[in-house]
C-alpha cells in the first residue's frame, strides 16, 4: 500500500468498511507501543478499531472512555505495516479524530479534549504562519544567549506546566543559512541557493514550521551538501506548516488549507524533488494527494484536483506529492559524489529510524546509506527501532506518562548503545529524545545524517 492508495473521502460508511477489513488476528499487537505499555486491548490496532466500528455502527457511545482510547493513539501506523490484510488504520483514526472534533458530532457525545486558549492561539496564529515563526527566532536567540534561560530554568517558575516540557525541549536556536559574502536582512532563508561547480539539477526544500525554528542546523546542511553536489535549492517564501498537527488533531480544514497553500508555494517550479528533512512532515507531505479540498472553501473537490485546469496534466496534488523525497533518500541517489571527500570519523553512530520514516514512507536503508559514505564510521540500528520514543508530534504534552514510558525505554536503549552519535531524521524525535539525554548529563549527540555528513564534508563553516 502506498499513502497515494488511499480515498479523499471519509464518511461513517468508509470508516465502517475500513474497520471491517480487520480480521482481529492480533499480529499488530506486539508491535502498537500503548498495548506495550498498558496491555489493554482497547489500547491496541484492533482493538481501537472495534471500537471504532461500534461508534459508527451506533453499538456503543462516543463518550470521554471512547476518547481516552482514541486519544493515546500515537499514529505511528506501525500496525499498517505489519497488518497482512493492510487495513488503513491512519485513515481510520484521523477520520475518527475530525468526528471527534466536529461541531456537529454526528454520532452524538462531548468528545474533544479541551485546549488552552494559549493552545488554540499557537496552533492557529503561529503554526500555520511562517512570518510570525520567524519573527520568534530572534527573541530565543536572545533568551539563550542572555543568560534567560538558565535563569528560568534554575527559578522553577514553570512548575510542572506543559510549557515546562516544551522549554525543556528547545535546542540551541541558529540562524538560517546566507549565501558566502552576502547578508539575509530578512530574518529567514533565500529563495534560491545556486549550486556550486557543475549544476546537476534543482530541488525544493521544505522548511515546516518547528523545524524552521529548532532544526536550522539540519535544514542549512542539506542546502550547503545538496549544493556542494550540484544542485541549486529552491525555497519558496510563500510555504508553510505541513498540516500534519492539525490532521491528527482532527482539524481536516485547516490541513486541507496548509496543503493547499504548499501546493501552490511549490507550483510553477522546475525541480526534480521536493526534499523534506523531517520524516513527520514527509508523510504528510506525500499524502497531500488523499486529503480533501478544505471544507470550509467554496472549491469543489473537482476544483481542488484541477488546479491549474490543464486537461490531461498529473492532478496538482498527486503531482506535488510524487515530488516529496525524505533527504537522505534524495542524496543516496544524488549525482555528484565523486569529487566529494568526507573526513574519516572513529566513531560508533546509533541509526534511530522514526516511526514515520520505517512504517510510512519505508525509508530507513536510505539513513543507513547515506553514513556509510563515512569513512572509519561504525553504523548500527538502535535497538527497539520498532517502537515510538513518543514524542509523536504534541503526544508528549497531550499523553506525558504514556510518552514518559516510551522516552526511557528509548534512552536505555540509546545508553547501552554505545555510540557517541545518535542519527535521526525527525526534528519531533530529536527535541524529544536530547532533551532527556542533556538532562541526565550524556555526551551523546543527537543530530541528522545529513549534519554529519555536512561536517565531515568540512562545510559547516560556511553556515
Amino acid at each position: 500500500m502506498k499513502p497515494t492508495d488511499l480515498p479523499s473521502d471519509f464518511s461513517l460508511d468508509s470508516l465502517i468498511a475500513e474497520a471491517n477489513r480487520c480480521v482481529a488476528c492480533g499480529l499488530c499487537l506486539p508491535h502498537c507501543p500503548t498495548y506495550r505499555v498498558t496491555q489493554s486491548e482497547a489500547d491496541s490496532p484492533r482493538g481501537r478499531i472495534a471500537l471504532m466500528s461500534g461508534v459508527a455502527g451506533g453499538r456503543i457511545p462516543m463518550n470521554e472512555r471512547f476518547a481516552l482510547h482514541i486519544d493515546r493513539c500515537l499514529t505511528c501506523r506501525a500496525c499498517e505495516s505489519v497488518c497482512p490484510n493492510h487495513v488503513r488504520f491512519g485513515q481510520l483514526i484521523d477520520g475518527t479524530r475530525a468526528m471527534m472534533a466536529s461541531p456537529s458530532k454526528p454520532l452524538g457525545g462531548s468528545t474533544q479534549t479541551p485546549k488552552s486558549w494559549f493552545r488554540r492561539w499557537v496552533e492557529h496564529e503561529v503554526i500555520g504562519k511562517p512570518t510570525r515563526i520567524d519573527m520568534l527566532r530572534p527573541l530565543l536567540r536572545f533568551y539563550q544567549r542572555s543568560g534567560m534561560q538558565k535563569l528560568l530554568r534554575k527559578s522553577g517558575l514553570l512548575g510542572k506546566t506543559k510549557l515546562i516540557l516544551l522549554e525543556a525541549q528547545l535546542p540551541r536556536i541558529d540562524k538560517p543559512y546566507s549565501l558566502p559574502g552576502g547578508s539575509n536582512f530578512s530574518g529567514s532563508w533565500q529563495a534560491v541557493y545556486p549550486a556550486t561547480g557543475q549544476p546537476r539539477g534543482e530541488v525544493g526544500l521544505f522548511l515546516g514550521c518547528v523545524a524552521r525554528l529548532t532544526d536550522i542546523a539540519t535544514l542549512n546542511a542539506t542546502i550547503v551538501v545538496l549544493n556542494r553536489l550540484g544542485y541549486t535549492v529552491h525555497v519558496p517564501p510563500a510555504q508553510t506548516c505541513c498540516g500534519a498537527l492539525h490532521q491528527h488533531s482532527g482539524d481536516r480544514q485547516t490541513a486541507a488549507q496548509l496543503a493547499h497553500r504548499n501546493i501552490s508555494a511549490f507550483d510553477g517550479l522546475n525541480l526534480e524533488a521536493i526534499i523534506s528533512t523531517a520524516s513527520g512532515c514527509g508523510v504528510q507531505l506525500a499524502e497531500y494527494s488523499i486529503l480533501s479540498p478544505s471544507p470550509g472553501s467554496k472549491e469543489s473537490a473537482a476544483e481542488w484536483e484541477a488546479g491549474n485546469g490543464c486537461a490531461g496534466d498529473m492532478l496538482p496534488s498527486k503531482r506535488f506529492s510524487a515530488k516529496v523525497m525524505d533527504i537522505s533518500a534524495f542524496l543516496a541517489i544524488a549525482e555528484g559524489w565523486d569529487g566529494i571527500t568526507l573526513a574519516p570519523l572513529a566513531h560508533k553512530i546509533s541509526v534511530h529510524e522514526p516511526c514515520s520514516l520505517r512504517n510510512v514512507l519505508r525509508g530507513s536503508a536510505s539513513s543507513y546509506a547515506l553514513l556509510a559514505r563515512i569513512p572509519g564510521a561504525q553504523i548500527a540500528p538502535l535497538a527497539g527501532n520498532d517502537q515510538c520514543c513518543g514524542a509523536a508530534g504534541t503526544y508528549f504534552l497531550d499523553q506525558p506518562e504514556v510518552a514518559k514510558v516510551l522516552l526511557h525505554d528509548k534512552i536505555a536503549a540509546v545508553n547501552a548503545s554505545g555510540a557517541r552519535y545518535l542519527a535521526t531524521s525527525n526534528v519531533g524525535c530529536a527535541m524529544h529524545v536530547a532533551s532527556a539525554l542533556r538532562e541526565a548529563g550524556s555526551v551523546i549527540e543527537v543530530l541528522h545524517p545529513v549534519t554529519l555528513i555536512a561536517r565531515q564534508m568540512n562545510v559547516t563553516s560556511r553556515i
